[in-house]
Parts: structure tokens; sequence; C-alpha cells
């Protein structure tokens, strides 16, 4: 028989909830201080985690070490699999002195670092978010702008706070293809909503970034850089995601908005150009191998070319015939019954692990650095040590998510995540604006908008049935929400001091983005009240 799920294990809403929040509240606390290294945070929150499971909402000992186990597993693949092969495509080029190549190039075309930022963390971080995400665009943004002489705390917030908008479109689409999976909602509603909601804030998102970067002087600087960067970005991810689907939009919004900055930029030259101190890492060339005007970017349209071909259904669908598997996960598949009000109906929980080796956007990523290492003549030797140093060198920041994971799957197996959702939802004509901070936390908690939406959508959907609220409003706010979250997830964070050498400062990473996340968050939750409360916006709400 399987366990059913408790949301008011202490019979006390508010003493239930404060149990749920302590293990994610210590493990953020931790991190913040700055004071305890972030995997021994992780740690220390898991396995708070684990005595509030087990001791007060009665998850069973084993399902609490399949949810470790699970944790574990799925932060080696396919997450770890994505991050180890992006940051060993990133160190290939810098060995070969493409990136450094690439840096007097970008330079070159757009010496403006107010305009670097719009161009690269913004318009390509977007483009890689369609194409794969789950923190490869992060990773990647980051190590470019650290290249151009962005301080690492720096590159890594920017990158962080760039990667919000594109985020529920993500992978081609994904975080919206699970949420109607979940809720049974019409996928292209979904997908329409969410293009209603995200415009408005795809398009203050350059702006944003720039006022980060240098302040208000630096924004009225660059404004119609910024501005062209984020109305191109905002109408065609309204017009594709409203007339298409959720496959596409973002790849196609950054291509048009990565054109739109080179043009404004063009037009509406800034006066003066602020300089930055020359980036730490920087390979000399002889002439005679300097790389030629082209070459940079052929690891990058390498990258581009496969994780577009890996992203392709008959493709994934091909390669998942070839090889791939599904694992169910020992002590907890079908050992966990969620209880309404979180499901309309008790429902127990299906926990695969899927072990699709070829079809995994990793594995797409690694091909490209093995192809990319052979074009710029390194040799299979270098190619390999260089892969295997780059997992040595992430073997703490593995440690750390594989920490996190296992605490957000123990958070979500032994009920306390609906606990924390239950709280929110207990809101009354305020449920708009609180279930969107909802998905915000699901991300924070998740580290992905794809799992948040797993968490709560069908409490979305659920809840904004008994309140008379449109539910592709709600469902779709717990994703556009959950996108104000990401820059704040551990997973997130931990990615970025990676790419960026930060390993131990997550703590000032942390603190750099809290206020843009937070402060995100609440505009989009009055915005999604605003739509489920003016009739004058009514034509926003079709469904």
């Amino acid at each position: 028989m399987p366990w059913s799920q408790n949301y008011d294990p202490l019979r006390s809403p508010a003493l239930s909830t404060a149990a749920a929040a302590l293990p994610v509240v210590a493990m953020l606390a931790f991190i913040a201080s700055g004071r305890v290294r972030a995997w021994w945070a992780a740690i220390c929150g898991l396995a708070l985690a684990a005595v509030i499971g087990i001791a007060v909402f009665k998850i069973p000992v084993m399902s609490a070490i399949g949810s470790v186990g699970y944790g574990i597993a799925y932060s080696i693949f396919p997450i770890g699999w994505i991050i180890i092969n992006v940051l060993f495509l990133h160190r290939l080029t810098v060995i070969s002195g493409r990136f450094d190549a690439l840096r007097h190039q970008l330079a070159g075309l757009v010496p403006d670092p107010r305009v670097q930022v719009i161009l690269i963390a913004f318009g390509f971080g977007a483009f890689v978010e369609g194409a794969a995400g789950f923190g490869a665009p992060v990773a990647i943004t980051a190590a470019l702008l650290l290249q151009l002489g962005f301080p690492p705390l720096q590159a890594s917030g920017l990158a962080l706070i760039a990667n919000t908008a594109p985020v529920a479109f993500g992978s081609l689409g994904i975080p919206l293809i699970t949420l109607q999976q979940v809720t049974g909602l019409d996928l292209h509603g979904l997908s329409s909503m969410a293009g209603r909601q995200l415009p408005l804030f795809s398009a203050m998102i350059p702006a944003w970034i720039v006022t980060v970067y240098g302040g208000w002087s630096a924004l009225r600087a660059t404004w119609p850089i910024a501005v062209a960067a984020g109305m191109s970005f905002g109408v065609v991810q309204f017009l594709v995601s409203n007339f298409h689907g959720p496959w596409l939009v973002d790849a196609v919004a950054a291509v048009v908005s990565l054109a739109a900055t080179l043009l404004a930029y063009r037009w509406f030259p800034p006066s003066s150009i602020p300089t930055l101190k020359s980036p730490t890492q920087n390979i000399t060339h002889p002439p005679s191998s300097r790389p030629s005007r082209w070459s940079p970017w052929l690891p990058w349209l390498i990258l581009m070319a496969f994780i577009f071909a890996w992203g392709i259904p008959a493709v994934k669908s091909a390669l998942d015939h070839l090889a791939s598997t599904q694992i169910p996960i020992p002590y907890l598949d079908q050992q966990i019954q969620r209880m309404p009000p979180v499901v309309a109906q008790p429902r127990v929980e299906s926990v695969l692990f899927k072990l699709n080796i070829l079809s995994a956007t990793g594995t797409g990523v690694l091909l490209a650095g093995i192809f990319s290492g052979l074009a710029m003549r390194q040799t299979l030797y270098i190619i390999l040590e260089t892969w295997l140093r780059t997992w040595y060198e992430m073997r703490l920041p593995l440690l750390t998510i594989a920490a996190m994971l296992s605490l957000g799957n123990l958070t979500k197996y032994s009920g306390a995540d609906a606990t924390l959702g239950l709280a929110l939802a207990h809101t009354g004509p305020f449920y708009p604006f609180f279930g969107t901070l909802l998905g915000w936390l699901g991300v924070a908690l998740t580290g992905s908008d794809t799992a948040a939406n797993v968490l709560f959508g069908s409490l979305q959907q659920v809840t904004a049935n008994q309140l008379g609220i449109s539910p592709y409003l709600m469902t779709a706010a717990n994703s556009t929400g959950g996108v104000m979250g990401k820059m704040i997830d551990a997973q997130s964070i931990v990615v970025a001091g990676a790419a960026t050498g930060s390993h131990g400062n997550e703590g000032k990473i942390l603190r750099y983005v809290f206020p843009h996340s937070l402060t995100l968050a609440i505009l989009m939750g009055l915005w999604v009240a605003a739509l489920a409360s003016l009739k004058s916006l009514a034509f926003l709400v079709v469904r």
C-alpha cells in the first residue's frame, strides 16, 4: 500500500508550514551568510529536511532514502552531464586561444560593456535557454562576460538576472508541455496565456540589467538599445506563443532581439564608452598562430547546431529508440500518494529515472565539445584530459547540486512542498498574487520551472476552479512567476559560480540577485492579479 501524504501533520497549519519551510530557509540563510560553504549548507539543509520529513511528516525511512538517491542520480544525469560538458567546451576554447580571440572580436564589434550585457546575457542567453536550458545559458553567458573583463560576481549576477524572461519557454517549451501533461489543459491555451503574461517583463529585462550593471547613467546612455532589444523580444514572444505554440518562442525571439540590438547600436551609438579591466585569463598567441576572424565563433556555432539537432523531436525519438530506459526508483516509485486538495483525486506518484544517454542534451554538448576540439586542432589526449579535469574541478559544485536536489525531493515526496503551497493558496481574493509567488517559490526550491509546474500545477488548477478564476491564468502564472525564482535557486547559483571560478562565493551571488528576484516576482504577481480582476483587461484572459 502506498503511503499517503499529510499536509498538516502537526494539526496546526502555521506550525506545519513553519516546519516545512525550515530546511530551505536554513540552507539559504547559511549560503547568504557567506560563512558556510555552499556544499556544507546544502548538506545541513538536507539533513534537516530528512529529520523533519521522517519525524514530522512521517515519510517512510526507505522512501526518504530513495528520495536522496534519486536526487543524487538526477544531479549527475542530466544536470551535471550538461554543466560539465558546457564547461568542457568552454575550457577547450580557452586552451586553444579561441575564447581570447572571441573576446577581442566582441570588444571590437560592440566595445560598450553596457551593450555587451544585453547582447550576451539577454539575447544569446535566451537563445541557449530555448535550445538547452538546465543551467547551460547561465554557464555559457557568465563565462563569456568574465572573459570580456566583467568581475566574477558581476558576471554571475548579470547572467542570472538575464535568464528570466525566456525560462517558461525553455528547452523547446518543456516547462509548458509538462504543465499541460500535469493539468490536462490545452497546450496552446497555456502557451498563449504565458505569452500574454511575460512580454511586459521581457521588454523590461534589458533595461533592468543595464541599470544593475551601471546605474541610471548607464541606462540613459543606452536606453534606445535596451528598448529595441526588449521590445523586439517581447513582441515576438507574444506572437509566436499565441499563434504557433511554445516550441520555438525563445529561439525566434532571441534571434530577432540580437539583430535589433546590433541595429540599434549602429543607429544610436552611445557618446562615450566605459572600459573594463583586462580579464584574468588572457592567452597570447604569436602572429602565425592567431585564429582567423571567423574561427573564434566556430565552437559556439557547432554547439548551437548540436543543441538544435538534439532538440528536434524526431531526432530525440530516434535516439531514444536506440538507447533509453526508465528505471523505477526503489522504495519511491508507486509508494507515495498525493492527496486532495493538492490533486483532485488521490494519485500515486510514479518516480522513474530516465537514462537516455544518447538523446540527452548534455550528450549533444559533449559531441560539440569533441568536434570543436578537433576543429581547433587539439589532440585527443588534450581533449580527454580537459574533460576529466573538468569533472575533477566540479566535484564540490556537483556535490552541492546533489544535496540540493535531494533536499528538494525530500520536500516533495514528504508533502512539505504542498504544505507550503496550501499556505499560499488560503489567501482568498489575493490568491492570483500569492499563487504567482507560489511558482516563484517552486522554482527557488527545485531549480527548475518544469519541476515547479509538476509540483504546483495541479494545485493551481484546483484552487483556481474553486475560486472561480481562469485555470489557464493561474497555471500559466505558476510558470511565469517561477521564472523570477530561477536566478535564486541554489542550482543556478552554483552553476554561475562554477562558470566564473567563484565557487565558495555563492552567498555573495545570492545576495546580489535576491532583491531583483523578489521585486520581479512581486511585479509579476501584481500583473497577474490585475489580469484576474480588471474587466478592461479581460481580453487577455480568453480561457
